[in-house]
């Protein structure tokens, strides 16, 4: 399949509006530029980067040069640059994948992720991780990351800062975290550049293996995905969202895949595909409401 470079490729042109209004939310919270000073001061980049060197496998060219150049392919097609480092981690039983590194990020999938997907499916997992780079929040995201190491941390000072956890600022945390899934399967879609590649691989993050994806597992998917993103969640209680959404071990595959599909059902990824300055954010034809915006942010009172 020959893909389309997306050379010049801004990420507010792709960008989901329930992570640009989360995040806006987070950076509101009181509490969060000491809470980034603190990561500063604790050296946590540097040890994020020491655990991934000292844990897993660095992906080279010589030693797997077919990940090695999947990885190359995805940061060509989104326009990254310098390219990002890629370590190989120990299976886990499901597809995991992660990013960290402010400064110097790098890119963790594990052996799950390797064997259950294809070439295709790889540049979607790795265009998702890509994102956080090309959006400039790798600082937001890796505070997500190391948010229940860090809150120990902060409960045991008398500094005071552990309280600003129980105010709400880790909700509004990983609530951003949530919805900045979203603008990462778009971007994981634009690297693919195919939604049947982009299903696949949610379905096998959901934890099915690839031999178990028939016709009738896929439509029925698809399906479902689309009666969930036609829900009112205005509906459920706000209580059920806090603790559905902060329950980080889940990873949400039906929800993404209904956000995603009316992506490509609007029409506004063809259309992001086709414009020729990708510098410009398109019009879209038809986005999400600020009422249907409001429906999944459940922290806009914090």
């Amino acid at each position: 399949m020959q893909r389309k470079i997306l050379t010049g490729l801004n990420s507010q042109t792709y960008e989901h509006p329930f992570d640009r209004k989360a995040l806006a939310s987070l950076q509101k919270m009181p509490g969060v530029s000491l809470l980034l000073k603190k990561i500063n001061e604790y050296g946590i980049d540097r040890l994020l980067r020491i655990q991934s060197l000292g844990s897993s496998i660095r992906i080279t060219p010589r030693n797997f040069p077919q990940l090695h150049q999947t990885l190359v392919e995805t940061c060509e097609i989104l326009d990254v640059n310098p390219l990002p480092e890629l370590y190989l981690f120990r299976a886990t039983g499901h597809i995991e994948s992660y990013i960290v590194g402010v400064e110097k990020p790098l890119i963790g999938i594990n052996l799950d992720a390797m064997e259950w997907l294809d070439t295709d499916e790889l540049l979607y997992i790795l265009g998702h991780e890509v994102a956080r780079i090309k959006s400039q929040h790798m600082v937001y995201h890796q505070m997500a990351f190391v948010m229940p190491t860090l809150k120990n941390l902060l409960s045991s000072t008398t500094l005071g800062v552990g309280g600003l956890v129980a105010s709400g600022m880790e909700l509004a945390l990983y609530n951003w975290q949530m919805m900045a899934r979203f603008t990462a399967d778009r971007a994981g879609l634009l690297a693919c550049q195919d939604i049947n590649v982009a299903t696949s691989v949610l379905i096998k993050v959901a934890g099915l293996p690839g031999e178990y994806l028939t016709t009738p597992v896929i439509e029925d998917f698809l399906t479902q995905a689309r009666e969930f993103a036609s829900q009112n969640l205005d509906s459920a209680d706000r209580v059920t969202k806090i603790l559905s959404y902060t329950e980080s071990g889940l990873p949400w595959v039906v929800m993404r895949a209904g956000e995603l599909l009316k992506w490509v059902d609007s029409g506004d990824y063809d259309k992001l595909i086709q414009q020729k300055d990708l510098n410009t954010t398109p019009e879209p034809t038809q986005g999400n409401t600020p009422e249907e915006t409001e429906g999944w942010n459940f922290l806009t009172s914090w």
